[in-house]
This record gives structure tokens, C-alpha cells and sequence, in this order.
């Protein structure tokens, strides 16, 4: 496995963020865009519980790599 395309997946409960190591060329539209949740400097660098589903499925969206994509967990 190449350490140096990882992908790892952190929820909030209601949505799921999945961010591939590969794919990211580090443009920073996730941080600038939701800096609670996307803090590149701490481990996890990803904190889906920091902010609302829908600021985050927004944040994803503005991925321009395709590194950050989401899905929305199932209800039980």
C-alpha cells in the first residue's frame, strides 16, 4: 500500500467525509472555506463535528481535485 495515497473517512453522525491523500494538491479552499472543520496543522486534521452537514457537503464541493467528496450516512 503507498503510504502516500490514503483514504480515510471522518463523520459527523449525519454526513461523511472522505478525503484521498493522492488526489489533494493542497489548494486550501477547505481550510479557507471551513477552518473549523479542516485544520491542516492538527491530527485528525479532519473534524466533521465541528460544523453543520451542510457547510460541509458546501466545503466539499469547492474541492477542485476531487480529494474531499462526501456521503450522507443512513438513518436508522
Amino acid at each position: 500500500m503507498n503510504p502516500n495515497n490514503l483514504t480515510k473517512e471522518y463523520t459527523n453522525g449525519e454526513v461523511t467525509i472522505v478525503w484521498q491523500s493522492g488526489k489533494c494538491i493542497h489548494s486550501t479552499n477547505c481550510v479557507k472555506n471551513n477552518p473549523d472543520v479542516f485544520r491542516p496543522k492538527e491530527k485528525p486534521w479532519i473534524v466533521a463535528e465541528a460544523s453543520t452537514s451542510e457547510k460541509i457537503i458546501e466545503t466539499v464541493k469547492k474541492c477542485p481535485s476531487g480529494a474531499l467528496t462526501f456521503y450522507m450516512n443512513k438513518k436508522s
